[in-house]
């Protein structure tokens, strides 16, 4: 219950930056975690963990060898990822920072990266500059994977966001609709 109104909270206060009006389902968590090779993964970070319920299933899933990051800018909600998860090293700053986050944490290049960032909500410039880092940052054949509310994809920057994967990754793919999330999503998984 607490984590739901501190999401509210942090919804109310910043509709842009949260972009959701509750933490992510179980049956988003799977599919968001499904399809990565997570015994060869050993960089692996999240942007914009929230309530943490992605982190913890990154933990439960992570090879021993692997580091792991996750980003959030929101102070709260970086707390409530580190109740959830005491093990998983959660960092209260940009995911435009990812090259010094990256260094600080000993993770050279990035395999893994799982996004709880709300990137129809973003300004183009931004989308381009978190892409930009992120790309820099990752492995060849490295995996990527974001969520999506339907509804976010007719609009102007959602539609932009999914031309923007399809330019920059190798293979872009979207799962199955999660209709038990509250809205409906989707993710995608791309492949650099």
């Amino acid at each position: 219950m607490r984590e739901s109104i501190t999401f509210l909270r942090e919804f109310a206060k910043n509709p842009t930056k949260v972009g959701a009006i509750a933490p992510s389902s179980p049956g988003l968590v799977r599919v968001m975690t499904h399809g990565f090779d997570w015994q060869k993964a050993r960089g692996v970070v999240e942007f914009g963990p929230g309530t943490g319920v992605f982190t913890e299933a990154i933990v439960k899933k992570l090879h021993p060898d692997a580091k792991f990051v996750a980003i959030e800018r929101s102070h709260d909600m970086a707390e409530l990822t580190r109740r959830r998860c005491p093990s998983a090293t959660v960092i209260e700053d940009s995911v435009t920072n990812l090259d010094a986050i990256c260094d600080a944490a000993g993770i050279g290049q990035v395999d893994a990266v799982l996004c709880g960032l709300p990137w129809a909500s973003f300004p183009d410039s931004l989308q381009r500059e978190i892409m930009s880092v992120t790309l820099n940052r990752m492995a060849p054949n490295a995996k990527f994977a974001t969520f999506a509310y339907w509804q976010g994809v007719i609009l102007p920057a959602g539609r932009r966001f999914s031309k923007r994967l399809r330019e920059n990754f190798s293979d872009v793919r979207r799962s199955e609709t999660v209709w038990r999330n509250l809205p409906p999503a989707f993710v995608y998984r791309c492949t650099k």
